[in-house]
């Protein structure tokens, strides 16, 4: 039957949280010390309605001189999918590989812009595999719950 084909689509892409922190300003400016930098990543989805799903990919990259934050920047990138008839089995890497794969260059363009317009280097995410996240968070949750039933 026609309406038993797999259904994906793209409903919207969307910047869902952008924040800018320069808590040592201007002082910190001054440095001629290279700032070490912290980047981490997050993959949050959501059910949204039947069949409907938010997915956000969250950076945040912060660096410091010292002790001392030279800049703060979170951003939450995310996309509402449409996600019909696909087998259940391959469910979790659609939503956990495929839909972080499409928000996340959008994501990566926003932080770099942010920092920019902060008036430093932009900062470039490195491109992410998310097959490989995915696998890794599966086999960290599959040990879990051995650990569990021990």
């Amino acid at each position: 039957m026609a309406d038993q084909d797999p259904v994906f689509n793209i409903q919207r892409v969307y910047l869902k949280e952008g924040s800018l922190e320069q808590p040592n300003s201007p002082a910190i400016l001054l440095e001629q010390e290279q700032p070490s930098v912290e980047i981490n990543l997050g993959v949050n989805v959501e059910n949204v309605a039947e069949g409907v799903f938010e997915v956000a990919v969250t950076a945040t990259v912060q660096t410091k001189i010292q002790d001392r934050t030279v800049f703060l920047v979170e951003c939450k990138q995310a996309g509402i999918f449409e996600i019909r008839n696909v087998p259940e089995e391959q469910m979790g890497s659609v939503i956990g590989i495929a839909c972080p794969q499409i928000v996340y260059p959008y994501l990566r363009g926003n932080v770099a812009d942010l920092i920019q317009r902060a008036g430093f280097p932009p900062v470039h995410l490195a491109e992410i595999n998310f097959q490989s996240m995915y696998e890794q968070q599966q086999a960290a949750q599959a040990n879990a719950g051995q650990n569990l039933t021990q």
